[in-house]
């Protein structure tokens, strides 16, 4: 019988509690930039900042990229990174029953550079870190996870994903994972089809009962 090797986390909604912060931000730019397309900072969830500009910021506003890129990092260098309810007991847990864990972000390195400021412990919970910088396409394509899965020398279905955008959560499945939806930035009702199952946080959560539900799949 197959045992989970890994676990492969996103970083904001997942790890950190921290859409809400990302909403006011990218609400205030798409507001001032797009304001024929309300809702738009929903849409860019899980989407790397290049997929952002590539799509969003061509043309006449492809000007502005710099600026809206001064704006973000000094908005980063000020967040709050506080851990979803739960998560370092749960990865500690997934850690002692000998799974490797890796965070598989659409953020760059200059962003983790400020996580890494404020949560110094961070790196040591992690056996890996994949940011943007690591991927030839990103979400909702598989490669990201399955780069994270080919850094362990795994299978994918050896491995499970955690996800809170619908981009990240269709990345999971492309990947043939097994996918875990976290419902801090979208409801349960709205990730359960593109789930095995869904979260609140991570307090009702410990690798046995990860195993549990993996292996009834």
């Amino acid at each position: 019988m197959k045992q989970i090797r890994a676990a492969l986390f996103d970083l904001d909604g997942v790890v950190f509690d921290t859409e809400s912060q990302y909403t006011v931000f990218w609400g205030s730019q798409c507001r001032l930039y797009h304001p024929e397309h309300p809702g738009l900072e929903q849409e860019i969830k899980g989407s790397t900042l290049q997929q952002i500009y590539d799509r969003w910021w061509t043309g006449a506003l492809e000007k502005e990229r710099d600026v809206l890129t001064e704006r973000l990092n000094a908005f980063e260098a000020q967040m709050h990174f506080d851990y979803i309810d739960g998560f370092v007991d749960f990865i500690s847990d997934l850690r002692a029953h000998g799974v490797m864990t890796a965070v598989v972000t659409s953020s760059n390195v200059p962003k983790m550079q400020s996580v890494y400021r404020q949560r110094p412990e961070f790196r040591q919970l992690f056996d890996a870190i994949l940011t943007s910088e690591d991927f030839a396409e990103s979400k909702p394509s598989p490669d990201c996870y399955l780069r994270g899965a080919a850094r362990f020398g795994c299978q994918p279905d050896e491995c499970v994903v955690f996800e809170d955008s619908f981009n990240g959560l269709r990345s999971g499945r492309a990947a043939g994972m097994f996918v875990v939806g976290l419902a801090t930035t979208n409801s349960r009702s709205d990730i359960q089809p593109l789930s095995d199952c869904q979260l609140d946080n991570y307090k009702t959560i410990d690798y046995v009962k990860l195993k549990e539900l993996w292996q009834a799949i």
